[in-house]
């Protein structure tokens, strides 16, 4: 193999576990918003997303080396994740509650 053939190898095992590591982010995400702002959000249920994650995130798996059984899978759980990241994630994010940091409240 070449030069440019191994490089590319690596930076395709790169990309694969950087999906692998979108998904897993997407998921925990996911499970940590209450129930209630999904339906607040209009975004589905938290358990389809959940479900939707959970299936992305083993065919990234899946995906990645050693394995890499149906590497094309991959792209689809990056799909599922992207969609996760970028549309129902802001819109659940505005029904979420936030802890203030720091015990003192001070900001400092």
């Amino acid at each position: 193999m070449s030069i440019f053939g191994s490089l590319q190898w690596g930076i395709y095992q790169l990309f694969l576990l950087a999906i692998f590591a979108l998904c897993v982010w997407a998921l925990v995400d996911a499970a940590l918003r209450p129930v209630s702002a999904f339906v607040s959000a209009g975004k589905r249920t938290k358990a389809f997303w959940l479900g939707i994650l959970a299936v992305a995130t083993l065919l990234a798996f899946l995906a990645m080396p050693p394995l890499m059984v149906m590497q094309f899978l991959g792209l689809v759980a990056a799909a599922a994740a992207i969609v996760y990241l970028v549309d129902v994630r802001p819109a659940v994010a505005r029904y979420t509650r936030r802890r203030p940091r720091g015990g003192s409240g001070s900001g400092w």
